[in-house]
Parts: structure tokens; C-alpha cells; sequence
């Protein structure tokens, strides 16, 4: 495959991830709400860490889910996954050869 295929498939799983994320964030903050069973955090922060942590960063300040000062590590975390998901889209645009 060349680098612009790569490239592609590489945006198209972030992208549908970001989707995902974002809704089962949101879907667990409608939960919340209602005071019903709710998603584990450890399947939000697992989603967000596969990928979805764009969505998954998006949702946490749209909706004002997991936000509070004891959720720190949501919010370290989505932004860590975003940082390092964008610097592998750097490697894969101009470093790595294919």
C-alpha cells in the first residue's frame, strides 16, 4: 500500500472510533441522568485509547460529562490520545517510508 492509502484507512478508523466514542459518552451521560446502569469507565477510557479519543474529548466538554475535578484522568488522557493518534498521522504522512 501506498502512504496515501495508509493515510486514508488510518483517518476513516480514527474517524468512525471519534463517532463511537462520542456517542457511548453520551449515551452514558443520558444514563447518568437517569440514575441507571451505567457504562464502566474503563470501557469510556478504553475507546478513547483504541482511538475515539478526538470523540471522546468532544463529548466530555459538550456534554460536561466526566469533567469534575475527580475525573482528572479523562480528561489527561483523551488529550494524550489525541496527541500522540495526531503524531502518528505525522509518521505516517512524512516518516515512515512505504
Amino acid at each position: 500500500m501506498d502512504r496515501q492509502t495508509v493515510l486514508i484507512i488510518y483517518g476513516i478508523y480514527i474517524g468512525v472510533l471519534s463517532l463511537i466514542t462520542f456517542i457511548v459518552y453520551g449515551i452514558d451521560k443520558i444514563k447518568a441522568k437517569y440514575g441507571v446502569y451505567r457504562i464502566s469507565e474503563k470501557t469510556l477510557l478504553t475507546l478513547s485509547m483504541l482511538g475515539g479519543a478526538v470523540g471522546g474529548y468532544i463529548a466530555m466538554n459538550l456534554f460536561r460529562h466526566k469533567t469534575a475535578s475527580e475525573h482528572w484522568y479523562f480528561s489527561f488522557l483523551n488529550l494524550l490520545g489525541v496527541v500522540l493518534y495526531g503524531v502518528l498521522a505525522y509518521c505516517i504522512a512524512f516518516v515512515f517510508n512505504f
